[in-house]
């Protein structure tokens, strides 16, 4: 069976082991067609024109895991960012580990998704907020008809979050096959001030896909920064749907590091829904073997006096693959707006693949719009250099590599997050880097 019939089939088991109220099963009944209307996309669509997901759709999934998996705290540690205090949501296998968790109801809801839509004391925000800022593409659409389990963190206004929240995902491999499918909702309400950190990670080499969806909302004047750290293992695929929906004088950061996983796709759309708005959207990509990594992205500017950025670098070594598919688009009623696409590229290897689309559709005329594209190698000049004065040349190539990826970590806000980041690069780049990390 294939797994797009497997997953239609599932729908109605599902529905019956979920306790819902009636708009969300209009929802998910609504998206589920959509879905079987859509099929998985396919490289004949125009935004998946360098993404193939036919190698891994080809595995037999299991859709609801059944085995309830026990993973010891000292087993995935090193997953944690754990030399900081932070809020934890875990789930294994995508289902709640209170365990390894650490919520809370104290001024702030940070728990599951589940619990809040099921529960009256969170109806008010569901329903002024639930898929009211996802738009049903293919993938999203497949997530919503099944969206039961996630994280729910909601920041009342005048609120500052004490401590970073993470969350992380986990598939244990206890099926030989795993489909997963989180569904996270943050909501920071006006001028609330909140940091999360999110990860998926495959506790085994069994096949594992992930299909994601999150929406961040910020209210006036709120902060959202947002750090999303994919560094899996060569079987496990990641498609990663964000939308963030920005109301006036929000700031809202999303910084996504790929360095793992046999196909990550990354939708991360903002939506700017007032004036005097700020989105960054920045990226770090480090690949080796025959992996495939595709940034697509989208800032709207409907409002004007608005800004918006973004910085993606990326290094491709062997036969991995890289895409990124920038676009900005600036509405007729968008003026003054400020906007700024940054795509740099290192190719290590002459057998690498980087395929890079930058875009402006610009419909008002008092506006300052850049973009760019590079793809190179390392300076020779450069490396000489280096090596005339007695470093290494695997060593300066490293260095050099760091400092070309550094203009994205400046901006790092969580100073445990930016040493996770160093070694991780350090690691991907197979050398000592010689400084503190």
């Amino acid at each position: 069976m294939e797994l797009k019939e497997k997953i239609l089939s599932s729908y109605v088991a599902f529905e019956n082991g979920v306790n819902i109220n009636s708009d969300i099963h209009d929802i998910r009944t609504k998206a589920l067609k959509e879905f079987e209307d859509l099929g998985f996309p396919t490289k004949k669509l125009e935004a998946w024109k360098y993404t193939s997901l036919n190698s891994i759709l080809k595995e037999d999934y299991s859709i609801f895991p059944n085995k309830d998996a026990v993973v010891e705290f000292a087993d995935v540690k090193k997953y944690f960012i754990h030399d900081i205090d932070a809020y934890k949501i875990v789930f294994i296998d995508g289902k709640y580990s209170s365990f390894l968790s650490d919520t809370t109801h104290d001024g702030i809801d940070v728990c599951l998704l589940s619990s809040a839509l099921t529960k009256n004391k969170h109806k008010a925000v569901i329903e002024n907020y639930f898929n009211k800022a996802a738009k049903q593409d293919n993938m999203t659409a497949l997530n919503t008809a099944f969206a039961s389990e996630g994280a729910y963190i909601y920041i009342p206004k005048n609120t500052e979050v004490d401590k970073p929240i993470q969350i992380i995902n986990f598939a244990t491999g206890s099926e030989s096959a795993t489909f997963l499918q989180p569904r996270n909702l943050v909501v920071a309400e006006q001028n609330a001030h909140v940091q999360i950190i999110e990860r998926h990670q495959s506790l085994s080499d069994n096949p594992v896909l992930t299909n994601s969806v999150t929406e961040i909302f910020t209210a006036k004047h709120a902060h959202v920064d947002y750090y999303k750290i994919q560094n899996d293992n060569v079987n496990a695929s990641l498609v990663d749907n964000t939308y963030v929906d920005q109301q006036g004088e929000s700031v809202c950061s999303v910084h996504t590091f790929s360095f793992g996983g046999k196909i990550t796709r990354n939708n991360l759309n903002f939506f700017q829904n007032g004036e005097h708005v700020d989105s960054i959207l920045k990226g770090v990509t480090i690949l080796e073997g025959k992996q495939h990594v595709d940034h697509h992205t989208l800032v709207h500017h409907i409002e004007p006096n608005c800004e918006s950025h973004q910085d993606y670098k990326g290094i491709y070594d062997e036969r991995s693959v890289g895409v990124f598919n920038g676009k900005v688009v600036v509405e007729k009623e968008a003026q003054k707006t400020n906007a700024y696409q940054q795509n740099n590229n290192v190719l290590v290897s002459d057998k690498a693949t980087i395929n890079a689309k930058p875009q402006l559709e610009i419909f008002a005329d008092d506006v300052r719009c850049t973009h760019g594209c590079t793809i190179g190698q390392l300076d020779d000049q450069a490396l000489f250099y280096m090596q005339q004065r007695g470093i290494p040349k695997k060593e300066a190539k490293a260095l050099l590599m760091y400092a070309f990826a550094n203009t994205v970590l400046e901006s790092v806000k969580i100073p445990e997050v930016k040493a996770r980041i160093n070694k991780l690069i350090a690691q991907k780049l197979n050398v000592n880097l010689g400084f503190d990390l």
